[in-house]
């Protein structure tokens, strides 16, 4: 199928924004590449510490210059559903090293905190930079310039981009990332929906809750609705980053420990060593990135990633705007309805055709670049397969059924659920903003209500509780970005939100924070840029202002006279309290040092 024009027009654009940056960067990748272990440039010093508590095999194999060594960037931790299944994961890999004559370290490891348990907490406004200090201490564990290439161990919703930006600072290395997978389903998401609203309405009590929570996230592996974490797998599927059909293989099952095992195997393969030398920085390259975009749009995934990408691109020295989503998104088809952009879950979406089906019906259509590098050694066609386990253990690739087992959940791009992916960017005299509309109703694409203004979200629940928003309104949720206080994610405000639109209120929200992967069915306008506390026109809004949103023509203003508009002063505020506690007060050079949302919110300049 011959590349759609659009796609082509975008991807082209892209190249010529990011020509010096892009030059630059695969200049200094170049530099850094050269035949031969790593590992033999060190000193006999240097070396002896890099081996020193290895078996005697493995000391042997590294003393010799000959084997590749393979890098292992973990995000363990036994606290956090997503990623306790890594635990094992070192060992599979190193069995798997060892099996094709190499040798495999764990080289680092890096923080994993979830959203999951710090939404609506203090700890969460630690959560988005916590993306750069994975970078940084992923790039500390490779700096001993012992190794190969690597594998990086990651899911949730910072670990994989930080990841990301760590492996592109290597640019030189191969790198294969590696999934946990989703744990099994729980209770249904409309259930468990159901139940936030009916507590967030004092109809239940939090024993009620507490056991509807628990019911849905049960077990070990990656919450199963299609937020931040699951689009991450989505991204690095798509993006040719993990072996086909890896993203959403349960945990704990012999498929998912043979795909470990293979994904180090294959991570071995491509050191410059061997004959396939495929350094990460020519995985990722503008034709890539568009791919994940259009991944991104066609699934309906986490807003997050209008920052993510951009950040991880920048890291690869491409040069990724809103506007390259926005475009992407007018022609790119909704193909997969996952909660909250429908009722399945991602076990259901993987059962339904998953990344195979998905990359398959987009390729057909000339959605995605096929033609790219991939860790799997072919072009983008190579990932329209699935892998089964055959008797002996080992994995083995098929191609895909030609339909979808469940259009209700997966569709073909040629039916889509609708014709654009719903990500649209939003332009105003308050700036510049986001919007995922496709879970929001026809209906309430366009709300003009008053404003009722607001500091914080625990501000607005407490007006919800007390009985004062039954009415149309636009809350307005400010002081919310990175500068202000790390930019948490918002989606407390949610429940309150979907009772009062239920009700027939017209309501909507407008925020410089995030509003995350679970971005659902009330309008939010989130990401304004520039934020409140960097001086934007968001610090001007009056509680009574007319706004409106209107994602049919991408717009979002106050409707205020422009002269008065004008004359109005940047309202400011006491932000003292955002800089101490949970380990907040050692990340005021964060605060202070952090980009625009639009530039990807990262500390990096």
């Amino acid at each position: 199928m011959t590349l759609h024009a659009r796609i082509g027009e975008v991807t082209e654009r892209i190249v010529k924004r990011s020509y010096d940056d892009r030059q630059r960067y695969m200049e200094h990748t170049a530099k850094q590449a050269e035949k031969g272990p790593r590992r033999s440039r060190l000193a006999c010093g240097n070396l002896a510490h890099g081996f020193a508590a290895c078996g005697v095999s493995d000391k042997a194999a590294l003393k010799g210059d000959v084997v590749p060594n393979l890098a292992i960037i973990t995000a363990y931790n036994d606290m956090l559903s997503a990623h306790q299944p890594f635990e094992r994961f070192p060992d599979l890999i190193r069995e798997a090293a060892r099996d094709v004559g190499a040798v495999a370290q764990v080289a680092g490891g890096v923080p994993a905190m979830c959203d999951g348990v710090t939404q609506g907490q203090t700890g969460m406004e630690l959560s988005l930079f916590s993306r750069d200090v994975i970078a940084m201490s992923a790039a500390v564990g490779l700096s001993h310039d012992m190794f190969d290439a690597a594998v990086f161990l990651g899911v949730c919703d910072k670990i994989v981009p930080g990841l990301l930006i760590a492996a592109l600072s290597f640019g030189h290395l191969p790198a294969v990332f590696v999934p946990a997978g989703p744990m099994t389903s729980g209770i249904t998401n409309d259930e468990k929906a159901k139940t936030r609203q009916l507590y967030a309405e004092g109809k239940i009590g939090r024993k009620e809750l507490l056991e509807s929570e628990s019911a849905s996230y049960h077990g070990p592996g990656t919450c199963t609705f299609y937020g931040t974490a699951n689009s991450n797998q989505m991204l690095m599927e798509i993006m040719g980053l993990h072996l086909p059909g890896s993203s959403f293989v349960n945990p704990n099952t012999p498929l998912r420990d043979a795909l470990t095992r293979e994904a180090a195997k294959r991570a071995l393969a491509l050191t410059a060593t061997g004959n396939e030398y495929t350094p990460i920085a020519e995985v990722i390259n503008e034709k890539a990135v568009v791919n994940g975009v259009v991944g991104l749009n066609a699934t309906g995934g986490s807003t997050n990633h209008t920052m993510h990408l951009i950040a991880m691109a920048k890291a690869a020295g491409i040069r990724l705007t809103w506007d390259d989503f926005s475009d992407l998104s007018d022609v790119t088809p909704l193909v997969a309805r996952v909660y909250p952009n429908g009722m399945a879950d991602v076990n259901q979406f993987h059962a339904a055709g998953g990344m195979g089906y998905l990359i398959s019906t987009l390729l057909d259509e000339g959605l995605l670049h096929e033609d790219v590098k991939t860790v799997w050694g072919s072009g983008l066609s190579g990932y329209k397969v699935e892998p089964k386990i055959d008797a002996d253990g080992t994995v083995k690739w098929q191609p895909i059924p030609g339909d979808s087992a469940d259009e209700s959940v997966l569709r073909p791009a040629s039916n889509p659920f609708q014709a654009t992916g719903g990500l649209q960017v939003l332009k105003g005299n308050l700036g510049r903003s986001v919007i995922k509309i496709s879970a929001v109703k026809a209906d309430r694409h366009i709300i003009e209500a008053p404003a009722i203004v607001f500091h914080s979200q625990e501000a607005m629940q407490d007006a919800f509780k007390a009985g004062q928003l039954d009415k149309d309104f636009v809350a307005v949720i400010r002081f919310q970005g990175p500068k202000a206080n790390g930019m948490p994610e918002l989606h407390k405000l949610t429940p309150a939100l979907g009772v009062l639109q239920d009700r027939g209120r017209m309501v909507a929200l407008v925020t410089d924070g995030r509003m995350s992967g679970a971005s659902g069915k009330v309008p939010a306008a989130i990401h304004v840029t520039p934020e409140a506390a960097d001086g934007g026109p968001i610090a001007k809004v009056k509680t009574g202002d007319i706004v409106r949103l209107d994602a049919t023509t991408g717009t979002l203003e106050v409707l205020v006279d422009a002269a008065e508009w004008d004359a109005r002063e940047i309202v400011t505020a006491d932000l003292s309290d955002n800089e101490w506690g949970i380990g907040r007060d050692l990340f005021t050079s964060f605060r202070r040092a952090v980009g625009r949302a639009e530039e990807g919110a990262s500390v990096f300049g």
